[in-house]
């Protein structure tokens, strides 16, 4: 009897501290049913990034919410913008033989928000927004392939994943 009321205790204690399932404390505004997601600004010289990151958030909303994703921003309900901050690539791990770079690390500052298109309210915004990957170098000349651009594929597609959840949950 004091173990089930124990037991009991417990349950509502987490209950009421506000704890939930993760992706199921959707706070976007129940008006917001459309969203259009632009090319992201650019402030580096990496061009790619600004049309790849919006893809990969659409594609992610679109497997993950209820949300229509369109095209034009005059017609959607919010809109998610993001600008490229920051792009710098360097060397981790350099080959002791050849003495050439073995892996290499790129980070990704961005900002991005969601906005209320009607109302002009900011839903969800990032003021500074840091991802990483690494990948790795071939130090063989004749096997190289240049993986930066699935390492590009790769950070994107954890961006977009960051990117929604964090809308969702409101983090």
């Amino acid at each position: 009897m004091i173990r089930a009321l124990f037991v009991s205790a417990i349950l509502c204690l987490a209950v009421s501290c506000g704890y939930h399932i993760s992706g199921h404390a959707d706070l976007v505004p129940k008006s917001i049913r459309t969203i259009a997601i632009p090319a992201f600004g650019n402030l580096t010289v990496h061009y790619k990034l600004t049309d790849k990151l919006p893809e990969a958030v659409a594609r992610e909303f679109i497997a993950r919410t209820r949300y229509k994703i369109v095209t034009d921003p005059n017609t959607a309900d919010a809109v998610l913008r993001g600008t490229v901050i920051n792009y710098v690539s360097y060397p981790t791990i350099f080959d002791p033989i050849s003495n050439r770079a073995a892996a290499v690390q790129f980070d990704v500052t961005l900002q991005a928000s969601l906005v209320n298109r009607r109302t002009g309210e900011v839903i969800w915004q990032r003021p500074s927004f840091d991802m990483k990957e690494l990948y790795e170098i071939s130090t063989d000349p004749r096997a190289y392939f240049d993986e930066s651009g699935v390492a590009i594929d790769r950070l994107c597609g954890a961006t977009a994943q960051t990117i929604v959840s964090a809308i969702l949950e409101n983090f």
